[in-house]
């Protein structure tokens, strides 16, 4: 039996709980939530399932050494002491990511650079020559992670991040990342039962994510190569066994929508589910939101509608109401799920939510929001659904805020529990400052970028700069081994494994030739 050891599996905020139920159904042991990872033991197998599996993951770590350094030389020290031989060899690559929390080093580049140094300064020692840094595609991806004193250093399995699942060829601007897509859609509880439709699908990261869960497809399908496909101690026919084995996938049975009123978008979204190899599960149409009409079937609505923030809209809040609309008249008996940024525009919608969730797209904190569409009145409706688990409350996760220490700033609630500023966004008063002719003007095309006031809670930006598109990095922020040059020597490396191909990437490379 192969001895198990720690694992992280790092994601974004909001989607802990259901990256915890994902390693449970994938058979983890030792599973604790933590802010923005869950940890885990599992053997060489689970750690190669996890990579290949996880839909919510952003990538998966091992951690091999965790220490305490309050200096720079004793992360040095600590980092030299490793039996790197064990690892990587003086002819291998590496490169270093740091992550940082700490008022002793503010600076990650400075804790990546002796991680670094201390590596290169025990091959030099031992062997007289030392082993390259390669940004791109090393033998072994290192990771640190320092909260204050504490650090961890850990191995990266994934390579590059789990979110490039290797199906999508192109993308409209700010398109939905793929792991925070698969979270909306296991958060809703979906797994098939019934037709999915996202009327705003833009280059169709919904549609195809729904599609796979649907048939209970790896993500991982698609994936050119993991990190830990290059590790010393890689099991080949391990991987294979895992790689090939498409014994947990199902049939599915309905339907999936993706609708759009952009040409490009929608001929990009067809590429990308061609791609994927769910043709025959997803239909798209270009077709704006305006022209929704009542599905036959049952149906569930899982949408990402524009915030105004990289997507700009001549009438965002005019979109929202008619949103609502469309809703309260073609999508009756049927659930609705919707992320966006603003209370303006939820409050447009003009509907009462279920379910209130946290979650953060990009930088954007976010809220995932159901509602429950039905015929009549309320009171009736809840009769109907008497015994049924239907929820009414305001149901809210928290929010794990990241703060740095001595950082004395009150959190966002506690800042608005003056009485003056709590009764400015509350009630009719809040409605009524939207609802004035000029100041809805503020929010239309050009107007709205040159206006001094902005929405409350948004984060102001340079005008100046506004109409400069800066989107957030791929991946999940990392910056130390983005950007800079390579330092490779030149020296010759190992040519890759050969390539596997799961039944369904075979019979999809078929199609593609015929």
């Amino acid at each position: 039996m192969n001895q198990e050891f720690e694992l992280i599996a790092k994601t974004f905020q909001g989607l802990e709980e259901v990256l915890a139920q994902e390693l449970t159904e994938l058979g983890a042991s030792n599973i604790e939530i933590g802010r923005r990872m869950v940890s885990f033991t599992g053997d060489k197998a689970m750690m190669y399932r996890a990579n290949f599996c996880l839909r919510t993951a952003i990538r998966i770590l091992k951690p091999i050494k965790h220490f305490i350094a309050n200096t720079a030389d004793e992360v040095y020290e600590a980092v030299k002491s490793i039996q790197w031989d064990q690892y990587i060899d003086n002819m291998s690559s590496f490169s270093v990511d740091a992550v940082v929390f700490s008022n002793e080093f503010r600076h990650s580049k400075f804790v990546a650079y002796k991680v670094k140094d201390a590596i290169v300064d025990y091959f030099r020692e031992k062997t007289g020559s030392r082993p390259s840094v390669r940004i791109n595609r090393p033998d072994l991806a290192i990771n640190i992670h320092v909260a204050e004193n504490q650090c961890t250093l850990s191995l990266d399995s994934s390579g590059e991040s789990l979110h490039r699942r290797g199906y999508r060829q192109e993308q409209v601007e700010a398109p939905l990342n793929e792991v925070l897509a698969a979270g909306m859609i296991l958060m809703t509880g979906w797994k098939g039962e019934c037709d999915l439709i996202d009327p705003m699908c833009g280059s169709g990261t919904i549609p195809v994510e729904a599609a796979l869960i649907a048939r209970n497809i790896a993500p991982g399908v698609f994936r050119k190569e993991f990190g830990f496909e290059r590790w010393k101690d890689f099991d080949q026919q391990l991987f294979d066994s895992i790689y090939n084995d498409d014994s947990q996938e199902r049939e599915f049975n309905h339907k999936i929508y993706g609708f759009d009123n952009n040409p490009r978008a929608n001929e990009i979204a067809i590429h990308n589910v061609k791609a994927a190899g769910v043709s025959r599960d997803v239909i798209l149409r270009i077709q704006p939101f305006q022209q929704f009409e009542q599905p036959k079937e049952k149906s569930i609505i899982i949408t990402n509608p524009p915030y105004g923030e990289r997507i700009s809209s001549d009438d965002l809040l005019g979109l929202y109401k008619m949103i609502g609309e469309r809703l309260k008249h073609a999508f009756a008996g049927n659930d609705a799920w919707i992320l966006s940024y603003r209370d303006e525009c939820f409050d447009q919608i003009g509907l009462k939510p279920t379910v209130k969730i946290p979650l953060f797209n990009g930088s954007l904190e976010c809220q995932f929001r159901q509602y429950q569409l039905f015929d009549g009145k309320f009171k009736s409706f809840r009769g109907s659904e008497e015994g049924k688990d239907f929820k009414t409350e305001r149901i809210e996760r928290p929010v794990r805020r990241n703060s740095r220490p001595g950082d004395d700033r009150p959190k966002k609630r506690e800042r608005f529990q003056n009485d003056d500023r709590k009764e400015r966004f509350q009630g009719k008063d809040r409605k009524e400052r939207f609802q004035n002719d000029d100041r809805r003007e503020r929010f239309k095309g050009n107007d709205r970028r040159n206006s001094d006031n902005g929405y409350a809670g948004n984060r102001r930006r340079d005008n100046d700069n506004k109409s400069e598109f800066i989107g957030r990095k791929a991946g999940d922020g990392k910056d130390f081994t983005r950007n800079r040059k390579t330092t490779d020597d030149g020296r010759p490396k190992a040519a890759p494994g050969p390539r596997y191909l799961h039944r369904r990437v075979q019979n999809q490379e078929t199609e593609n030739q015929d």
